[in-house]
């Protein structure tokens, strides 16, 4: 991997909130196939900054591209559309539709059918269909919630739920995946589980992850790059193995060196 390969750079962006600033300048880049972890302690800027990626939150200075488009300005939807998606700290599901229903509701912006042939159904439509219907089937069998693909989202456990918002965000065929915390209020084996899913990903669909997490072992374990916030500022960035020995985060994050 070469450093010609950005897909994205985040260019000195800053973001506050009335009188707080959520983030200070914050530049690095993501490249194309990578794993890429932000970590700091609560309260860094971790989840301001992905909502920056999106668009959900405007920053008040810096830009923001992808794959040599300025997305700074764009709406949610249209950076969708190129190829970003997104999981939340906390499910953000159709909690009253079936599993099946909320990955077909992420197929959306890849439907491209007329009024005229979804009112019709005519062949175009009806291939169209069949094809999202193949691939929300084939996510299913990858996260292994065959058992819960009729089931009502909001009924499911925790764990499940993160399952089935993971498959939303690929039902959207990313580019770059930004995963919010994916392992939030999961027990060991639930876990170990999503990393899997996250690394074959990655592997078998040369997909670039943002991951914000907290279990240090797991970033340590599958993060090939790390950047640290701290107060809304990047602190640090470099490999697991620099990160993990480097004074400043080990203050200000992982705890006092013994």
């Amino acid at each position: 991997m070469t450093e010609n390969n950005n897909q994205l750079y985040v260019n000195g962006v800053s973001l506050s909130f009335g009188g707080t600033q959520a983030l200070i300048d914050v530049s690095f880049s993501v490249r194309g196939g990578e794993i890429l972890a932000i970590i700091g302690p609560n309260g860094a800027g971790k989840t301001s900054l992905l909502n920056c990626i999106n668009n959900f939150y405007k920053p008040d200075s810096g830009e923001i591209t992808f794959n040599g488009t300025q997305i700074t300005k764009l709406p949610p939807h249209k950076i969708a559309k190129l190829g970003i998606a997104r999981t939340f700290q906390h499910p953000a599901l159709y909690t009253g539709l079936s599993t099946v229903d909320n990955l077909l509701a992420a197929r959306h912006i890849h439907m491209h059918q007329t009024m005229v042939e979804s009112i019709l159904y005519w062949l175009g439509a009806q291939r169209e269909e069949v094809k999202n219907r193949r691939m929300v089937e084939e996510i299913i069998d990858f996260l292994e919630i065959e058992h819960v693909r009729k089931a009502t989202v909001g009924a499911l456990p925790y764990g499940l739920r993160k399952r089935v918002e993971l498959g939303r965000a690929l039902a959207m065929e990313p580019k770059l995946l930004l995963l919010d915390e994916p392992m939030t209020g999961m027990n060991v084996e639930e876990k170990e589980d999503m990393a899997r899913f996250i690394l074959d990903i990655h592997e078998l669909q040369d997909t670039t992850i943002m991951l914000i997490e907290h279990d240090m072992g797991l970033v340590m374990d599958i993060a090939e790059r790390v950047v640290v916030l701290d107060f809304g500022r990047k602190i640090a960035e470099g490999v697991p193995d620099d990160i993990r020995n480097d004074p400043v985060v080990i203050k200000a994050y992982l705890g006092q060196e013994e």
